[in-house]
């Protein structure tokens, strides 16, 4: 495993804010990188999943609020009242810089006061490929987002079986750098752990663990779709008539989102009326493509191969162009949230109109961009995003494809063409 630390993305946000704020919760699946991040900058750590820590917590309250600031406390939701103590603590001073909170699980509703005002959350999501040294950044989410329409350039020879590897190697910090068979190992004591442990700590009973994972799985099978959840549930239990019920399913579903395993992209609907008729069906993912594809018992050879694979669910392509989809869907959300903007999908009702990522700015103008599994692009890979444009007009600051080729450029008709690889903050 490495021993450097990667800068990410999230390091330059901490840095504008913590100087500012008085508390920020750092927020993700587990692995991450939530800790190793926050401890670069706190001066005193309370590590609140430590043997004996609810017993110190519970003897002496406030030695969770007191030493020299800033003050971290480290998977508070072991101990939920801690946040709490800290939103009390931020109203008696609200000097910035006191409070940094990293959490593996949000609480349920109602479980703990919103904090809002006296606690900052900021999402810490596995490492992007421009986190990862895979390519050179070369095109700006931020300046693509300016409305300057800039001049893309740059070239790469990251191709497709590179991505179809990145897929299966995962972002997660600590599994860089493993073999192949420890990283599939990782990935397996990962999953078993969320079955078996994680989702009993946030208080989801799991009957059968058989169950849940062939869930999970139906789940990485519908990556990049909008699969209704009854699909999924159906997937999972081909040819049985017994099937979990909705309310059991849908508790899965909740448990695992609270856990950040699930990370579903939000149908993108605007606050002006120029659209209507849109779906607001979420598109699922996981947390990381290679959670997917670990479920799937798929490592990138067996991606690059053509043929269904996994549970039948509705799907357009092949299962290497979700995933491939899901990378790209992870770092644009990452740059994004740095650029203080939102990202969702837009799909028509009958499904005649689909624009795979919309980056929207808090002035409600977007960036639109379509995802393609190819070295080229043709013009019937534009139709949605001209169809927006004239939908739009002037609130669409750009559009662009991202796709495996070699070069960034810019189509005549405006449209930018970006490798993956060449996409950064």
């Amino acid at each position: 495993m490495p021993d450097e630390y990667l800068p990410r993305v999230v390091d330059i946000e901490l840095d504008e804010l913590l100087p500012a704020l008085p508390a920020l919760a750092l927020e993700g699946a587990k692995g991450v990188g939530k800790t190793v991040t926050a401890r670069r900058r706190a001066r005193t750590v309370h590590a609140l999943d430590a043997p004996g820590a609810r017993e110190l917590f519970e003897a002496d309250p406030r030695r969770l609020v007191d030493g020299e600031p800033p003050v971290l406390l480290d998977e508070w939701q072991r101990i939920p009242a801690s946040w709490d103590l800290v939103r009390r603590a931020v109203d008696d001073d609200a000097s910035p810089g006191r409070f940094l909170l990293t959490g593996s699980a949000s609480p349920a509703a109602g479980g703990t006061h919103s904090g809002a005002g006296r606690i900052i959350r900021l999402r810490m999501r596995p490492l992007t490929l421009a986190e990862r040294g895979v390519g050179e950044s070369t095109v700006s989410l931020r300046e693509l987002l300016s409305g300057r329409r800039p001049a893309l350039d740059g070239s790469t020879d990251v191709g497709l079986e590179r991505y179809a590897e990145e897929i299966c190697r995962s972002g997660f910090p600590g599994l860089r750098g493993l073999s192949e068979r420890a990283l599939y190992a990782q990935l397996d004591g990962y999953l078993e752990r969320v079955i078996d442990r994680d989702l009993k700590e946030v208080g989801q009973a799991v009957r059968t663990a058989g169950a849940l994972r062939r869930w999970m799985t139906a789940y990485g099978a519908a990556t990049a779709t909008t699969a209704a959840y009854d699909v999924i549930r159906d997937a999972a239990t081909p040819g049985e008539r017994d099937k979990p019920a909705k309310a059991t399913a849908q508790g899965y579903r909740e448990a695992l989102e609270r856990l950040w395993i699930l990370d579903p992209l939000p149908a993108w609907l605007p606050t002006l009326g120029h659209l209507r008729r849109l779906g607001s069906a979420p598109r699922h993912h996981l947390a990381d493509p290679a959670l997917a594809a670990r479920l799937l018992g798929m490592d990138a050879g067996a991606l690059l191969e053509t043929g269904a694979v996994g549970p039948v669910t509705p799907r357009d392509g092949t299962l290497l162009g979700q995933l491939f989809e899901s990378l790209v869907a992870l770092d644009l959300r990452v740059y994004a949230q740095a650029a203080e903007a939102r990202v969702g999908h837009l799909r028509t009702h009958g499904g005649e109109h689909e624009v795979d990522l919309i980056v929207e700015r808090g002035d409600h103008r977007v960036l639109a961009i379509e995802v393609k599994l190819a070295r080229t692009v043709g013009d019937d890979d534009l139709r949605h995003l001209h169809w927006l444009r004239h939908q739009l007009g002037d609130r669409v600051l750009d559009a662009i494809v991202v796709t495996t080729g070699p070069d960034a450029y810019r189509r005549p008709d405006g449209i930018g063409v970006v490798p993956a690889a060449l996409l950064g903050p």
